[in-house]
């Protein structure tokens, strides 16, 4: 399944708060082009839940380095309800690949 994952006003909040270069940037900007992220199938809604909870770590990190790469000013629990309130999120249990050229994996 994908996982499509947009700030929310409380990110940008703290991007402000972090960043003294970032004061002109808005959600907008932010979410120009959301961030997509791939997880293990889901059979359900519920499962699909299970799962983001799973990996919103990982996804939380993703989302703050691409921003504000020093740590130490990051919330110290990157938790599921931090991730609820900082980011919306939806998810999509059909991902479709069309192109012909085989997948290349990268770690991150």
């Amino acid at each position: 399944m994908a996982v499509i994952v947009r700030a929310k006003q409380p990110f940008l909040d703290w991007l402000h708060a972090v960043d003294p270069t970032s004061h002109e940037l808005t959600l907008d900007d932010l979410n120009h082009e959301p961030n997509v992220y791939l997880l293990p199938e889901a059979e359900s809604d519920e499962e699909a839940v299970r799962q983001v909870h799973r990996y919103c770590k990982h996804i939380v990190e993703e989302e703050l380095d691409g921003w504000w790469r020093e740590r130490s000013d990051w919330p110290r629990n990157l938790n599921f309800e931090l991730f609820n309130q900082w980011f919306e999120w939806r998810y999509h249990s059909m991902v479709l690949d069309v192109g012909k050229a085989p997948l290349v994996r990268e770690e991150v």
